[in-house]
């Protein structure tokens, strides 16, 4: 079997990672990496691949950056040329990037079956590009690997066929147990925040980066004063994503002294820090599932989610964008704690589980 592996952005590969590594006990399947280069990452070099143990992407597409109509159709493009090079047997897309709805478009339009890998997730909010994309790229799809039950739910809804959905876990689980393996097995003392931790304690984590709630001076400015009074009894660690940084300076938006801004950090750096903090404040998917899988208190500075499990379960709370809701979603989280839990099948075989659909038909869970 012939897999096209696709990845648009540095966090798509943190997904394609344990599934790359996984097909490599599959012998019948041939895997290859594309990277379609939807967004330029500076951080992306050698080493970045040799730390996920992974090989440098066979396909780059070089894709960069620009409208939502111009990045697809660059992608579109230039993926069609690797299709009819190719000529795979399956593409296999992971996420809700626009990468992932160009190449889903492509394949089908070339005759390729399409995985969906996170597949039937909803926000049920078409104001998010990324709602769109899933969507779409669930439209056309050939086989659903999905995370938890309201996925499931919703492509069944969506009149998806039971025998094409396979709840398999998630493969960003899997990444995250391999990257907090290898992190105990590491000299985390030369890791620039080993000292950042050394002088804080408790301390909070946080990103922020969607439009939403950067571009606007008003949501923006109400985040900040949640996060400054927070900062009054703790330190809040902030990676700030250049998007914000850029906003915060045309809003004025200003941070209380124990705000630590800091640069973008790598997946391991930011792993270091957040996988110890008090709580994580976010208003990322991916944060979501992974301080759901390792149990720490998550607040998402969001109206909405499409990983509803993670605040059925408790280890996340949807506090909004307003002061007084950050504030009481943050009690709130500290609260639940205790009482959260692990999904099922969150377990770190996601990816196993993914090929054994694929390569022999079973694996999954029954959706029947």
């Amino acid at each position: 079997m012939n897999v096209l592996l696709v990845a648009g952005a540095r966090p798509n590969f943190m997904k394609i990672a344990p599934i790359y590594r996984a097909s490599l006990a599959c012998r019948s399947v041939r895997c290859s990496i594309v990277h379609t280069g939807q967004h330029y990452d500076r951080e992306m070099s050698g080493t970045f691949f040799e730390e996920l143990e992974i090989p440098q992407p066979r396909y780059s597409l070089n894709a960069g950056s620009g409208s939502h109509a111009a990045q697809t159709a660059t992608v579109m493009v230039a993926f069609e040329e690797v299709c009819l090079k190719e000529r795979p047997d399956l593409v296999l897309v992971v996420g809700d990037v626009n990468s992932t709805l160009a190449c889903s478009i492509v394949a089908k339009k070339c005759g390729i079956e399409v995985a969906h890998v996170e597949a039937g997730l909803r926000s049920f909010d078409l104001a998010m590009p990324e709602e769109i994309n899933r969507m779409v790229t669930d439209a056309i799809s050939d086989h659903f690997f999905v995370t938890e039950e309201s996925a499931t739910g919703n492509l069944l809804k969506e009149g998806k066929p039971a025998a094409r959905i396979h709840e398999v876990g998630h493969v960003m689980v899997d990444n995250l147990f391999h990257q907090v393996e290898r992190l105990s097995r590491q000299d985390v003392a030369r890791l620039d925040g080993f000292h950042l931790k050394e002088k804080a304690h408790p301390y909070l984590f946080l990103t922020l980066h969607r439009p939403s709630n950067v571009d606007c001076r008003e949501t923006f400015g109400g985040i900040a004063q949640a996060l400054n009074q927070l900062a009054q009894s703790r330190t809040i660690f902030f990676p700030v994503h250049p998007r914000t940084a850029k906003m915060m300076q045309e809003h004025g938006v200003h941070l209380a002294e124990r705000v630590v801004l800091l640069p973008p950090l790598g997946y391991r750096e930011a792993l270091f820090l957040w996988k110890d903090a008090e709580a994580v404040l976010t208003d990322s998917g991916g944060l979501q599932e992974e301080t759901t899988a390792l149990g720490i208190p998550c607040v998402t500075i969001r109206e909405n989610t499409e990983r509803p499990i993670t605040v059925e379960i408790g280890s996340n709370v949807l506090a909004g964008t307003s002061p007084q809701g950050i504030l009481a979603g943050f009690q709130e989280s500290l609260a639940k704690k205790e009482r959260a839990r692990v999904p099922p099948l969150w377990d770190g075989r996601a990816s196993e589980r993914i090929w054994k659909v694929l390569t022999e038909g079973e694996g999954g869970a029954n959706i029947s």
